[in-house]
């Protein structure tokens, strides 16, 4: 098996629908990952070895999605050097606001790069992984360039109704 470079946690298995667009983009670009729970909440104990594990297992960033008070991005960053992408799970008493603040306001000195709340942060944070290992790898970073230019070929032939 390949060593995972990127660690995919979540608070628990219900934030699964949001999390798997990110493990879709790691899998269309080849890249190793490791997806499971860790609550900040409810395992802490398992959240600390987790994050106190990162480096030595070789994860080169880690993508933590959470609702709610959303913990988990800034407590396992407080745990390790590994870059922590944080992802708020959209929540039904405030759509995902509670957890975009949460997860935004880190105090100085303890990052987490903060994305958009749900799918698309989900999928973005992924991207910004690939986007790092591409610095290291020449290869990766022309299927992301190839990537981002299907995208462009995509909008440009979207069309509009007839007014």
């Amino acid at each position: 098996m390949t060593q995972a470079l990127i660690g995919v946690v979540m608070g628990s298995s219900s934030d699964w629908d949001t999390m798997q667009h990110a493990v879709q983009i790691l899998q269309q670009f080849d890249i190793p990952f490791e997806a499971r729970v860790v609550s900040a909440h409810r395992m802490p104990d398992d959240m600390f070895a987790y994050a106190e594990g990162a480096a030595g297992r070789g994860l080169k960033a880690i993508i933590a999605g959470a609702g709610g008070a959303a913990h988990l991005p800034g407590m396992i960053a407080a745990k390790t050097v590994v870059p922590v992408l944080g992802v708020p799970v959209q929540t039904k008493a405030l759509s995902g606001v509670d957890s975009l603040h949460s997860i935004v306001q880190m105090p100085k000195g303890v990052p987490v790069a903060t994305f958009a709340i749900g799918v698309a942060g989900a999928a973005n944070a992924a991207l910004f992984a690939v986007a790092m290992l591409a610095n290291e790898d020449a290869a990766l970073r022309a299927r992301l360039q190839s990537f981002r230019a299907a995208q462009t070929e995509t909008a440009r032939a979207m069309t509009l109704p007839p007014v």
